[in-house]
């Protein structure tokens, strides 16, 4: 073959080829296949589900602030209605001055406490007697007329063994008027008095007067010489009674077996005496 038919074979074969290598202008979009298409659908679909969930949030917000909105208007009106009730009322007055009355605090400390007499009855529960008693706020520690009183030991304890110092006017359970008494010591008190000085032992007792019920420590000396064999101090009146001195007698008296009954105290305390002790 010749060489310049050669050439004319090469010069179309490079024509051709360049043809076939230039991209045709076009305002369409290429082709998606499947795997693009499905990843493409995903995000569509994640951002309209954001966006709704966006929209749901805001139209809580907007509920919420809506409701508040709505109390706070009844709150008002409320609070409206109550001030023309108040202007009606005004007007209907006239010129009559308003009394505000300040309300005082109410102190009920008292009404924890049982009132007494300056005299009792009291009540002895594990001797099984009743004993008149001089209530004397002016006296640390309560006494009992004791006499006979003997100091023994028992379980390595102190204890004592007496009996009641009682005059034949003192009101008692006649039965026992002589028995003895047993009962720990819980402490001894020194007494000083223009004689001298003398110890003195405390014993515990179940006592009753009126709805009181306690343990009261007692003081152990002879109180014949005295008008009441029961003395009854602040130790046992602290935080649980008060004391009206223009009175007597304010509880009934405990019965016991073999004693007389509550209704024939009165004839008891009116033999009782003003005297003050000393």
């Amino acid at each position: 073959m010749r060489p310049g038919v050669l050439w004319l074979m090469a010069g179309l074969s490079l024509l051709f080829s360049g043809c076939a290598l230039q991209q045709p202008d076009s305002n369409e979009p290429p082709l998606l296949n499947e795997v693009s298409f499905n990843t493409r659908m995903l995000e569509l679909q994640d951002a309209l589900g954001q966006q709704c969930s966006a929209n749901a949030q805001h139209q809580a917000q907007q509920l919420s602030q809506q409701q508040v909105l709505t109390a706070d208007v009844r709150e008002v009106g409320s609070l409206l209605r109550l001030l023309r009730g108040d202007i009606k009322e005004l007007e209907a007055r006239g010129d009559e001055p308003i009394i505000i009355r300040e309300e005082c605090e109410v102190d009920t400390t008292l009404d924890m406490k049982t009132m007494l007499g300056r005299s009792e009855w009291v009540g002895l529960p594990s001797v099984g007697t009743y004993l008149k008693a001089r209530v004397d706020s002016g006296a640390e520690t309560s006494s009992l007329s004791a006499s006979d009183i003997t100091r023994f030991e028992r379980d390595g304890e102190d204890w004592v063994r007496f009996k009641l110092a009682l005059t034949e006017d003192d009101s008692v359970v006649e039965s026992l008027r002589n028995e003895w008494i047993e009962a720990p010591v819980q402490r001894r008190v020194r007494i000083v008095q223009a004689s001298g000085e003398e110890s003195r032992p405390v014993v515990s007792l179940l006592m009753t007067l009126g709805p009181i019920r306690e343990n009261v420590e007692f003081t152990l000396n002879d109180r014949t010489h005295l008008d009441f064999p029961v003395l009854l101090g602040r130790r046992f009146l602290m935080d649980i009674a008060i004391v009206d001195v223009a009175q007597t007698y304010l509880h009934e008296r405990p019965e016991f077996p073999g004693g007389d009954p509550a209704e024939q105290a009165a004839e008891d305390e009116a033999v009782d005496q003003d005297d003050i002790e000393e």
